[in-house]
């Protein structure tokens, strides 16, 4: 099966074959396990967590030079 001028690389194809093929030999290890729990548990739960705490913190709507954009020092300032 060729694809006119294209040159088959049997590296690449090897490489190919084994991504295609790797649930086939995946195991449930310490490592697998550490990279899933970091990947999609530990670090959305970090960003959830920074963008729960500092969504209400900023106000940037209708600022003029000057204004604070910290809400708790506009609060206090009006």
């Amino acid at each position: 099966m060729g694809h006119g001028p294209v040159k088959i690389d049997p590296a690449i194809e090897r490489f190919s074959r084994m991504r295609e093929d790797a649930y086939i030999g995946f195991r449930w290890t310490r490592r697998t396990t550490r990279t899933f729990a970091l990947g999609f548990i530990v670090a959305p739960a970090i960003i959830y967590y920074l963008a729960d705490t500092y969504t209400h913190k900023w106000d940037f709507r209708g600022k003029l030079k000057g204004q604070p954009l910290d809400i708790k020092e506009a609060a206090a300032s009006s």
